[in-house]
């Protein structure tokens, strides 16, 4: 039975990765951190990482960019492989993820779900095809407490196409100030926020007199818990450190 420490163990994906985990026979939350702490779980709950000396196979963590530094810390210390869902990190945070995982396992997503990674795939082949006849647009959508925009997520997606489409990519955040004709290097990328849209996330591949469109709608946030458990699954049985992604679980 795989041992799980849940990071930011208090928020609604903690709490929905609490309750997947209390459902599977292979997992068990053996600890929580979060910087509210907490009386009022089966599990102890540490307000940082530090703070916890047990045993334990994986964190989870879905809280905030904040809390990177102390799971890095946490990870190489005692060198637990880290599953990281958390969204927002800065440049500078994604390249001490990278130095981190020199030493320890790190399996990081902006998108758990599996559906959004057999997206990726998709985009990727349809890129390669379309990409030098085609414009590509992102349209991402998300409920209107998200804060970071565009979304992790439809990044990944631009950088999916932008790798595939066989030419130099620019990335168009917003248009309002252009006064000139689309250029064909461009890949536009637009944030919706409002109501309580979990996530959807819309590739358009715009070619003469014909347009191809790809689109995943999240209906509630259980999938990206889901995929992390899969993800702890997978990145507690490896030994070797390294930089993992959704890529080992869906190709």
């Amino acid at each position: 039975m795989l041992k799980i420490i849940i990071s930011g163990c208090n928020g609604h994906m903690g709490r929905v990765v609490e309750s997947l985990c209390a459902n599977d026979p292979e997992m068990e939350v053996c600890a929580g951190f979060d910087v509210l702490g907490t009386t009022d779980r089966e599990f102890p709950v540490c307000t940082s990482p530090a703070q916890f000396s047990g045993e334990a196979d994986v964190v989870i963590d879905f809280s905030s960019p904040a809390a990177l530094d102390g799971l890095l810390e946490f990870g190489r210390a005692r060198k637990i492989p880290l599953v990281l869902a958390t969204t927002g990190y800065s440049p500078e945070q994604v390249a001490q993820v990278g130095a981190a995982a020199l030493e320890v396992p790190i399996f990081r997503s902006a998108n758990m779900s599996l559906g959004i990674n057999v997206l990726l795939e998709l985009v990727k082949k349809a890129a390669s095809v379309l990409g030098d006849s085609c414009d590509i647009e992102i349209v991402e959508r998300h409920h209107r407490r998200k804060v970071d925009a565009p979304s992790g997520t439809a990044l990944m997606i631009a950088d999916a196409a932008a790798n595939a489409c066989g030419h130099a990519s620019e990335y168009v955040f917003e248009r309002h100030s252009v006064r000139h004709p689309r250029d064909k290097k461009e890949i536009g990328i637009s944030a919706v926020r409002g109501g309580t849209i979990v996530g959807e996330h819309e590739i358009i591949f715009a070619g003469h007199d014909e347009v191809i469109e790809i689109k995943h709608s999240a209906y509630s946030r259980e999938i990206f818990a889901q995929g992390a458990v899969e993800a702890a699954k997978f990145i507690a049985g490896v030994e070797k450190p390294g930089l993992y992604d959704m890529s080992y679980l869906v190709i």
